[in-house]
């Protein structure tokens, strides 16, 4: 049995909610105000707990009111929260907007920006480990954590979320890349919409593998999930469902997938599981308190 350490960011999510997205330069009434604990890195870590993986998270909290509350949140998840380290600044902070089933998002970086590769130098990851990592702190800290998974025989797996720009050998070091038709697109250099015929999104991310036995996962939202393993091409169908609040549903993906491939699991196997607990976590509202238990998702499935 595999463990699941994540390289990722910890946040504050201050969302607020109203009728709908106000226009640029307009002020719209909301409903409600609501604090739930967010980022990637601590979103994918609760997903991961949650569904029995044993997880470690390394990260940075800021020595304040929301640092204090995120680590005793995260800490009663049963995450090691031996690698998150104070910063010498304020907490990452995400401004949320939730109209309707969709969302805006700010994120806000403080402490995030800090976690650096020194944090990661001590992770002790080990043969049938699964490393995760996203876009919310910087590239050369995933780079150097990834690096030091390989050595070790761990399965490196990227979200590369929000979509930004990355070296050839950053991607080289990644086994496993997770992301949307339009992170996808961002990534090779041409426009993918969710309207996209599977073909086409198989052949663009044939286009942005790095390597012969690199896997690619796009996630569709209600359409399931597309995987180019190696040569390999299959569809994991999707689950429809009432969405109340989409925020951090990628996350519960990657945090599921990484937990069942650290159980063994096969790799479509774990698509099908993970597709189901990210269908369980927009029907709620927050990210973290989202996630799904294995109970809950093994009644979907």
């Amino acid at each position: 049995m595999g463990r699941v350490f994540i390289a990722g960011s910890i946040n504050m999510d201050v969302v607020a909610t109203a009728d709908r997205h106000p226009k640029v330069g307009e002020t719209v009434a909301g409903r409600q105000v609501l604090y739930f604990p967010g980022g990637k890195g601590a979103n994918q870590a609760v997903a991961a707990a949650r569904l029995g993986a044993q997880t470690t998270l390394i990260g940075r909290l800021g020595k304040d009111a929301f640092g204090a509350e995120l680590r005793t949140f995260l800490g009663a998840q049963g995450i090691d929260l031996g690698s998150v380290r104070d910063a010498d600044t304020h907490t990452g902070t995400a401004i949320i907007t939730v109209a309707a089933s969709d969302n805006t998002i700010v994120v806000v970086p403080g402490s995030n920006a800090q976690v650096s590769a020194d944090d990661v130098a001590d992770a002790a990851l080990a043969k049938g480990d699964v490393a995760v990592s996203q876009f919310e702190i910087p590239l050369p800290t995933i780079a150097a954590f990834f690096q030091r998974a390989r050595e070790a025989g761990a399965t490196t797996v990227l979200n590369p979320a929000p979509a930004q720009k990355m070296s050839s050998e950053l991607l080289a070091l990644v086994d496993i890349l997770v992301l949307n038709e339009t992170e996808l697109g961002f990534l090779a250099g041409t426009e993918l919409s969710d309207s996209d015929e599977a073909a086409r999104i198989i052949d663009v991310a044939r286009q942005l593998q790095a390597r012969a036995d690199q896997t690619i996962c796009v996630t569709l939202g209600k359409r399931g999930v597309l995987a180019l393993a190696g040569h390999e091409e299959f569809a994991v169908p999707g689950r429809a469902v009432k969405a109340v609040d989409t925020t951090g549903a990628g996350d519960c993906f990657v945090g599921a997938l990484a937990a069942q491939l650290a159980s063994g699991a096969a790799l479509r196997a774990a698509l099908t599981f993970a597709n189901a607990a990210a269908s369980i976590s927009v029907q709620r509202m927050g990210a973290g308190p989202s996630m799904p238990t294995a109970t809950e998702v093994a009644a979907v499935l």
